[in-house]
């Protein structure tokens, strides 16, 4: 088992079953996040050393225009893509095994939750996670508190207001509030 494997088997959106190979490739990458989460949040670091510890968490580059405020939390890290001018404040919790994509210009609000894995509904099947990815476009606004669920798509230039607990795809140029969020109106021409 390897990162690649790991990815397109998420990709895929296949099945994690409790004890599977796949599941302990899981623990694996979560200890590894831990320790550099700990790393990233245990004291200050100027802004080129938190892209430098994110990046190594993700197992990529990020841009020099990234930029987040810690404490920030991952229970995998090496499934998240961030383009360039990216904003992540602090308390943000990214459950990131299905897939977190997050485009150029994109704001990610005090503590807001994207999770990408859903356990099976059955309580026999319970242990078994289910991964769907999070696709946050171009310049959308995630407000403080947000939370995001597996598979949703949030459009281009969106905002989603705080608080708002987003369960379904999310159309380009709008604001989206609510629990669940809904749309309320559209986002202004410039």
């Amino acid at each position: 088992m390897d990162i690649a494997m790991f990815r397109e088997h998420m990709k895929n959106r296949k099945p994690v079953p409790l004890k599977s190979e796949m599941h302990d490739f899981f623990t694996r990458l979560s200890n590894a996040a831990m320790r550099i989460t700990c790393e990233l949040n245990a004291v200050y670091h100027e802004p080129d050393e938190v892209r430098a510890r994110f990046s190594k968490l993700i197992g990529k580059p990020v841009d020099e225009s990234f930029f987040m405020f810690p404490p920030f939390y991952t229970d995998c890290g090496k499934n998240i893509s961030v383009g360039k001018n990216v904003f992540i404040n602090s308390g943000c919790r990214f459950q990131d095994q299905g897939g977190i994509t997050i485009g150029d210009g994109a704001q990610i609000g005090h503590n807001v939750v994207l999770a990408t894995l859903n356990h099976g509904l059955v309580p026999s099947d319970r242990g078994t996670t289910y991964p769907a990815p999070i696709r946050i476009e171009k310049n959308v606004w995630i407000g403080a508190g947000a939370i995001i669920t597996p598979g949703v798509t949030i459009g281009e230039n969106s905002v989603i207001g705080a608080g708002s607990i987003v369960t379904k795809d999310i159309p380009a140029n709008v604001v989206a509030a609510g629990v669940p969020a809904k749309i309320i109106k559209n986002v202004p021409a410039e």
